[in-house]
C-alpha cells in the first residue's frame, strides 16, 4: 500500500469533515480495530524480517500523524459548535427590548389624590376605617335611629341586623371624635355600598367625607373650605353656591352647588354638625361646633372631566381608561 497516498487521502479526509460525528468515522477508519492501520501493522509477519523495522516505523509515524491531525480537528470543531451554540442563545443588548404597554393610575385615585393632597395643605388629616360597620357606628350615632325615615333609602347591604357594609364613610367621623379630643380636622375616603345602580349611582362607590370641629366654627368656614376646594379642583373661576337641604347628622344642612364650564352643577352635601353628633360621642355642644361635608369621587370626576354614566368606572374598558 501507498504510505505516502494513505496519509494525504486521510488529512484531505480530516480537513474536510465538518463535524464530529464525521470525524469520529474518519477515526474508526483509521485507527480503529479494524481500521486501516491495524491492518497495516498486521501484514508485518508477512514481510521479510530485515524490511519490517523500516515498514513499522513508517506505519507508526503514519499513525502518530493522523492522531495529532485528528486531536486538532476535534478541537476545532469544539470551538466550532461552541461558537454556534452561543449564537443561538446570544442577545443583542443594543436591540430595544420588547414592548410592554404602560399603566397608569385609575382617574379616580387620581381625583382621590388630588383632593387628599388639597386638604391636607389646608390642615386635615387622612382617617380611613373597616368597610364593615355596625348599625350604631353608621347610623345610630349620627342621629339616625332605626325609625327614622332617612335611614330607609340607605338600609343596604346587611350581614345580620347589627352589621353591614358602610353606607357612607361618616362612621370614621365618630370614631375619630370617641378617640380624639377637639379640635380636630380630617377627612376619610374609602368605598361605600348602597343598593343604587343606574346611569348616576353605582351600588359601591367612592366616598370622601370630611370633619372640621373647633370653637365657634361657622357656615362662613365651611364655605371658605368648600371654596378653596373647588378652585382647585376645577380652576379658580370656579364658585360655590349653599342651598337648603336636609341630613339628620347637619343642622343646618345644605347641597352644594359648583359654577363650572358656565352652569351650577350640584356636587356634594354639607352643613353643620348636629348638636345630638356631639353628644354622642361626649362632646359638648355648647364648647364645640363644627362642619361636615361629603362627596362622591365619582361625581367630582364626572363634572370636571364630561363622563356621562358612572358605570363606565367600573366597567374597565381600556377605551375608557386610556382616556384618563
Amino acid at each position: 500500500m501507498d504510505v505516502k497516498k494513505l496519509l494525504d487521502d486521510a488529512t484531505g479526509e480530516i480537513s474536510s469533515a465538518n463535524d464530529i460525528a464525521i470525524l469520529n468515522q474518519i477515526r474508526v477508519k483509521y485507527l480503529g480495530k479494524k481500521g486501516v492501520i491495524t491492518l497495516m501493522m498486521k501484514k508485518l509477519k508477512e514481510l521479510p524480517k530485515e524490511e519490517r523495522p523500516k515498514f513499522g516505523a513508517v506505519v507508526n509515524e503514519v499513525r502518530n500523524k493522523l492522531e495529532e491531525l485528528l486531536s486538532e480537528k476535534l478541537e476545532e470543531l469544539k470551538q466550532k459548535e461552541k461558537v454556534e451554540r452561543y449564537e443561538k442563545i446570544r442577545v443583542d443588548v443594543s436591540l430595544p427590548g420588547a414592548k410592554r404597554d404602560k399603566g397608569h393610575l385609575h382617574i379616580l385615585t387620581k381625583i382621590q389624590r388630588e383632593l387628599e393632597d388639597i386638604f391636607i395643605s389646608m390642615g386635615f388629616e387622612v382617617v380611613e376605617g373597616p368597610e364593615v360597620e355596625d348599625t350604631w357606628h353608621n347610623f345610630d350615632a349620627l342621629n339616625t335611629p332605626e325609625w327614622h325615615p332617612a335611614r330607609d333609602t340607605q338600609d343596604s347591604f346587611y350581614f345580620d341586623e347589627n352589621t353591614l357594609l358602610r353606607t357612607h364613610t361618616s362612621p370614621i367621623q365618630i370614631r375619630t371624635m370617641l378617640e380624639k379630643k377637639p379640635p380636630l380636622a380630617i377627612i376619610s375616603p374609602g368605598r361605600v355600598f348602597r343598593r343604587d345602580y343606574d346611569s348616576t349611582h353605582l351600588p359601591m362607590f367612592t366616598q370622601m367625607e370630611g370633619l372640621y370641629v373647633d370653637k365657634d366654627v361657622t357656615v362662613r368656614h365651611l364655605k371658605y373650605t368648600l371654596e378653596e376646594m373647588a378652585r382647585k379642583i376645577f380652576g379658580e373661576s370656579a364658585k360655590v353656591r349653599l342651598k337648603p337641604s336636609y341630613f339628620p347628622f347637619t343642622e343646618p344642612s345644605y347641597e352644594v352647588d359648583v359654577w363650572f364650564n358656565g352652569s351650577w352643577l350640584e356636587i356634594l352635601g354639607a352643613g353643620m354638625v348636629d348638636p345630638n353628633v356631639f353628644k354622642n360621642v361626649g362632646y359638648d355642644p355648647e364648647e364645640w361646633s363644627g362642619f361636615a361635608f361629603g362627596l362622591g369621587l365619582e361625581r367630582i370626576a364626572m363634572v370636571k372631566y364630561g363622563i356621562r354614566d358612572i358605570r363606565d368606572f367600573v366597567r374597565n374598558d381600556v377605551r375608557f381608561l386610556e382616556n384618563y
